[in-house]
């Protein structure tokens, strides 16, 4: 509690000590110090309302928005920089009028030119901020998020910055991605909105296999996972007929998106053995097993949500 507050300690003394020198700047120089620019004083003293009146609003906004709530995610870093950014702004703007008094129309209008060639040249840049912004304030993923973009990058994210936001793969690979880019791609969080999430594993069987019989082996062989029986049952499910026999999806509820490829690899260790131990074929050319995200809400129990897309 105390560090809490002594985060408000320097912005209140800022803000009291220019509103006591605004008040009674009048009266102290004219009977004190009688050669001081009054008025001089008083827009030094009205610039230090403004300044540190934004310092102690951004302060506020911070605290209100770091602070712990049980049941909700944290506001995003690049959110609470936004709100300091456009407070110090307004007060920058608030001193430039104040400054330049009538003129300041006429100065913003004569830079006009200068700001459009600016802006041509860093455009990548400012796409990159703004959709930096707009992804601070959509927050599609926090921080500690595992994510997916455009189906071929995976990773944690560690941070997210105005132009960039970083990624840690789960090989510990140190990914940096341009916001613009992000935005513009395929979004699926595997954290949001809660870390469990329902994934498939799909495999051939041949034909000679009746599907009921398929079903079962399959759904017996999930069952008998021993990482599995704490959570909802494995389902099982004939997909379609390929060329290489009829192929089956074994669903199964996944903790986190850092189990993934334990709770795979398990459910494939069983099917094996399962598969060995009832002396059933595999097709000839068996087709690539698949691990996947269950998308698909008609097929998702009713108590838990799927993985997500945005």
């Amino acid at each position: 509690m105390q560090s809490y507050l002594q985060k408000f300690v320097w912005p209140v003394i800022a803000v009291g000590t220019s509103l006591i020198v605004f008040i009674l700047h009048d009266r102290v120089f004219r009977h004190v110090i009688s050669d001081v620019d009054q008025h001089a004083v008083r827009q030094g003293s009205i610039v230090a309302v403004y300044y540190s009146g934004a310092w102690l609003l951004s302060r506020m906004a911070t605290a209100a928005m770091t602070k712990r709530r049980d049941g909700r995610r944290k506001v995003p870093k690049l959110l609470r920089e936004l709100i300091a950014a456009a407070l110090f702004l307004a007060a920058t703007i608030a001193t430039a009028a104040l400054l330049l008094g009538q003129s300041a129309g006429g100065a913003l209008a004569s830079s006009g030119l200068i700001i459009a060639v600016l802006g041509f040249a860093i455009r990548n840049v400012l796409a990159d901020v703004l959709a930096g912004v707009a992804l601070g304030l959509e927050a599609p993923f926090r921080i500690g998020d595992w994510v997916e973009i455009d189906g071929t990058i995976r990773g944690r994210v560690i941070e997210i910055g105005w132009r960039t936001t970083r990624l840690l793969t789960r090989s510990d690979i140190y990914m940096i991605l341009p916001n613009s880019q992000i935005s513009r791609q395929k979004l699926t969080n595997y954290s949001a909105p809660r870390k469990k999430y329902q994934a498939t594993v799909e495999i051939v069987l041949g034909y000679d296999i009746a599907i009921a019989r398929g079903k079962d082996l399959l759904a017996t062989a999930a069952a008998s996972i021993e990482i599995l029986k704490g959570g909802p049952k494995p389902e099982v499910r004939a997909v379609s007929y390929d060329t290489e026999g009829v192929r089956y999806a074994v669903r199964y509820w996944v903790p986190s998106f850092v189990d993934e490829a334990d709770f795979r690899d398990a459910i494939l260790v069983a099917v094996d053995s399962a598969i060995r131990e009832q002396a059933a074929a595999l097709p000839r050319r068996p087709s690539l097993v698949s691990s996947r995200p269950n998308v698909d809400p008609g097929d998702v129990p009713s108590e838990e949500g799927a993985s997500r897309s945005t």
